[in-house]
């Protein structure tokens, strides 16, 4: 393990250096200082898996500084095998962000790349964070930029969209910042480990899991607080609706693991049916809406959504799958279930990312995401075609792509806890493969439809690679997706001693 302060570097080489860009301002050499900076930053977090040790649960490459010592308020950060993937999708999106809006953004263009910067530092802290008093304090401050890029360079209805979903996201988390304050009354102390720790009854644990389910809900976001998200899509620049769709809301999943299940155990086993349904709903009835929709970037919006809530269900099927088997095939089928969730999550951040750019590449040349103003275009941009299908067929959960493997992992574990419930998720693979096959129908293929189309010219150079990497990375954890799941293993067996554990009688001489 190196002895450097790597998470501090993550959170605060790209918050200085988008500072930086400020000052460099619109001037030569603004987008290629942000360039460099988010490239050092994902070389930086490269380590993180390289020098990682996955046969331990303990939190690696630790770093502690009293903060607010009054308070018991520590600059504590740490990762495990739950958290380190994600810095490193968090790291590497930001690349693919900036390079995305390398020709595309032409006004105020160091404030935009210094907004991607700086809130690739805020996330990769909120990934980071051990202590919950920081990561309430980064897990609200990421809104600040992604408020921003869609407000500034938005469009039409950006206002609407932009305090649509500030106030959906400050909102849930007022009940989180009241639950952690609670959390700390009980226990003195926002160190996550200690939470973990800290015997609840069961009252209080369904309050704070109610509140912790809006909080981290609206991030995902899962229905019913889901539509903040198709309007701020459609409004966001194409930058804005990648880290959006690919990272943003993996910080709802991730806190579900980092707090719901091992802080309030059994409130979250007796809620489970509530999330599953709402998971349920996701991915079945949002999988409905987005089969009618006219506008490119609301049906993959909505397709989002529908994917996410196999997120959910992974994570909350644990109980299920408890109740129904024996020990040791629960353990290994729950295990299964969060497993899938992650690499779902981790598939996600590839997929939807590199789907929001193929729709920007379409959108930078014809200004119009309207699906029935396409038609032919692989005539006149075949490569570009090319990854399209390639992005949808990944989409649809097609083998051999990443979207198969976490999906298959969640509908194999749910199966084990309810076979209804196996089947209800498995319906998103016809449904989605008809939203996004008949997208790919109208945009893609047939006869040119209009001089608009005609006069299209295929990717260039840039956007030429920018797309091959996404496809790369796409195609090597569909078919390899053991070096993923190694890493998080230990931490996920770590995650269920403690989520499959009741608390209702700790402390109690003589146990339950």
């Amino acid at each position: 393990m190196l002895d450097l302060p790597i998470l501090s570097l993550l959170i605060w080489l790209p918050i200085i250096g988008g500072l930086g860009v400020l000052i460099v301002g619109d001037r030569s050499g603004a987008k290629q200082f942000a360039l460099g900076i988010a490239l050092l930053t994902f070389v930086i977090s490269l380590p993180l898996y390289t020098h990682f040790t996955p046969g331990t649960a303990e939190m690696q490459f630790v770093e502690l500084i009293p903060w607010v010592e009054a308070f018991n308020i520590n600059y504590h950060l740490g990762v495990d095998g739950i958290s380190m993937p994600l810095i490193l999708l968090n790291t590497f999106i930001t690349v693919m962000v900036v390079v995305a809006g390398w020709e595309v953004i032409t006004y105020r263009i160091s404030q935009y790349m210094a907004a991607f910067l700086i809130m690739a530092g805020i996330v990769n802290g909120v990934f980071a964070a051990l202590d919950a008093m920081l990561f309430y304090i980064l897990f609200e401050a990421m809104l600040i930029p992604l408020f921003l890029i869609i407000g500034i360079w938005g469009g039409a209805r950006r206002v609407y969209a932009t305090i649509k979903f500030f106030l959906y996201t400050f909102l849930g988390s007022v009940f989180l910042l009241i639950s952690l304050i609670y959390l700390y009354q009980l226990g003195g102390s926002f160190a996550v480990a200690d939470l973990h720790k800290l015997p609840i009854d069961i009252v209080p644990q369904t309050l704070i899991f109610l509140s912790f389910l809006l909080a981290f809900g609206v991030k995902v976001p899962m229905w019913p607080v889901h539509t903040w998200l198709p309007d701020a899509h459609v409004e966001a620049p194409t930058g804005g609706s990648v880290i959006l769709a690919a990272i943003t809301l993996k910080v709802g999943g991730y806190a579900f693991l980092r707090f719901a299940l091992p802080i309030v155990p059994d409130a979250a086993a007796q809620l489970d049916w509530l999330v599953i349904f709402m998971s349920l709903t996701a991915v079945v009835y949002i999988g409905f809406v987005a089969l009618v929709q006219q506008d490119m970037k609301k049906l993959v919006a909505y397709s989002s959504i529908a994917h996410m809530g196999f997120v959910t269900l992974g994570f909350f099927t644990i109980y299920g799958i408890a109740k129904s088997q024996n020990v040791e095939g629960a353990m290994s089928s729950a295990i299964l279930a969060i497993q899938g969730g992650m690499v779902q999550m981790v598939s996600h951040g590839f997929i939807s990312g590199a789907m929001f750019l193929c729709i920007g590449v379409l959108y930078d040349r014809m200004h119009t995401r309207d699906i029935n103003a396409y038609g032919g275009v692989a005539n006149q941009m075949p490569t570009f075609a090319a990854f399209y299908v390639l992005f949808a067929m990944a989409n649809t959960g097609l083998p051999g792509t990443s979207g198969f493997v976490g999906e298959f992992m969640v509908i194999l574990a749910s199966f084990r806890a309810n076979p209804w419930i196996a089947f209800a998720a498995a319906t998103t693979l016809i449904v989605g493969a008809a939203y996004t096959l008949w997208l790919v129908k109208r945009v893609m293929f047939g006869e040119v439809k209009n001089a608009e189309v005609a006069a299209l010219q295929d990717i260039g150079r840039r956007e030429f690679w920018m797309l091959a990497v996404l496809a790369g990375a796409v195609l090597l954890l569909g078919l390899w997706p053991q070096p993923l799941t190694d890493v998080m293993e230990v931490s996920i067996e770590n995650l269920l001693s403690q989520a499959l554990q009741s608390k209702l009688c700790a402390g109690l001489a003589g146990g339950c």
